[in-house]
């Protein structure tokens, strides 16, 4: 049987407040990605940072450099519909767009609390074969994704995003701060 693809909804964006999020794990979520560029990662490279905060998660916002995030740069995810693709935000900026696959992951595994997202082809390409990969390519932001991710999230919390990206998961800041120098600094 052939089973039928349908085309996602519009992902429409609801803000409960337009004000910065005063969430005290701003600060660590700052402090992670000013430690990046410390770590090699290049300019062009793209980071997606959240971290679960209750029943909310903080990420970053659309078109942000995580090396350089501040606090405005921070969005307060306070709930997400999958169905109908709504999300209801605190902050000044849109989420990125990996937002819905950060969600899924989040609340999907109780022993993930912060994701990192190196988006760097380079990367995937180095880390292709010395790390779980997913198998199946996927549109970015997608529920196909966030499944592909949790399967291969089971043979280790860093993996590659097949052809685009390193993503680690830890339970706190320090398990993917380690994870990072591990991979990062050769120490594999």
């Amino acid at each position: 049987m052939n089973e039928r693809i349908l085309p996602s909804p519009v992902q429409q964006i609801i803000f409960v407040s337009r004000e910065t999020s005063n969430c005290p794990l701003i600060a660590e979520m700052i402090r992670l990605g000013h430690t990046l560029k410390n770590l090699g990662i290049q300019d062009s490279d793209i980071g997606i940072m959240s971290l679960d905060y209750g029943k909310r998660l903080l990420i970053n916002g659309k078109n942000v450099d995580i090396k350089k995030l501040t606090q405005q740069d921070v969005v307060e995810i306070v709930d997400y519909d999958l169905l109908k693709n709504v999300i209801m935000v605190i902050g000044t900026k849109d989420p990125c767009l990996q937002m819905p696959v950060h969600w899924i992951i989040q609340k999907a595994r109780h022993d993930i609390n912060v994701l990192l997202q190196i988006n760097s082809k380079t990367l995937a390409e180095k880390f292709k074969g010395h790390l779980p990969t997913t198998e199946k390519e996927t549109t970015v932001g997608s529920f196909e994704q966030a499944k592909e991710a949790l399967t291969t999230l089971r043979s280790g919390k860093t993996i590659v995003i097949r052809d685009e990206a390193l993503l680690y998961a830890g339970i706190n800041i320090g398990e993917i701060e380690n994870s990072l120098r591990t991979t990062l600094e050769g120490k594999q």
